[in-house]
């Protein structure tokens, strides 16, 4: 079976990334992929400091991150959009994850995965700035990033009051990015 993780760069308990994450993460899991949904929130990290590491070694969360991208063949990643860029929790955890624990190869964790990325900002651009460097970063530590991508713009508009999205176009792309990521992965696989 395909084993996705999910997450999105935002530790904010109703973070706009974590309600279009979700989605997503419906799309994949109805194309047959067993879906794990994680928040950052729970894998708080020091900032990445290599005096810090050379001290105490890399951090008990970092590991269990690491531990949990081993376990998996694809990442969905919802990042907010942050002065043009993706957010610092995220770059955090990604340096973190690359370190190389004993007998790891470079970046373990991160080569031949593939990722589904998405952004969403109550802006007009929907995060889409973010989601530039955010390719560029995975793809420069080997994660294969599907062409497809969702920016989610003016949120705010497209929720109900509980805080799902309530516009049904913006749910079938958002769960067209989970849906390509699980096909992809199953094709990989044969």
């Amino acid at each position: 079976m395909i084993r996705i993780l999910a997450f999105a760069g935002s530790a904010r308990k109703d973070s706009f990334n974590k309600i279009i994450l979700k989605v997503a993460a419906q799309g994949a899991t109805e194309a047959g992929a067993k879906v794990t949904l994680i928040d950052l929130a729970d894998f708080a990290m020091p900032l990445m400091d290599e005096d810090l590491e050379k001290k105490l070694g890399i951090p008990a969360n970092a590991l269990k991150f690491k531990q949990l991208l081993n376990e998996h063949d694809g990442l969905l990643i919802a990042s907010p959009e942050h002065n043009s860029a993706y957010s610092a929790l995220l770059k955090n955890t990604i340096d973190w994850a690359s370190r190389r624990a004993d007998g790891e190869k470079p970046m373990e964790g991160f080569k031949g995965k593939v990722a589904g990325i998405m952004a969403a900002s109550p802006g007009a651009l929907g995060g889409l700035r973010g989601l530039v460097p955010l390719r560029m970063l995975l793809e420069n530590i080997g994660v294969m990033v599907l062409p497809n991508q969702k920016a989610v713009a003016k949120i705010t508009a497209l929720l109900d009051e509980e805080n799902k999205i309530d516009d049904e176009q913006t749910q079938v792309g958002l769960k067209r990015i989970g849906k390509e990521l699980a096909e992809t992965l199953a094709k990989l696989q044969r």
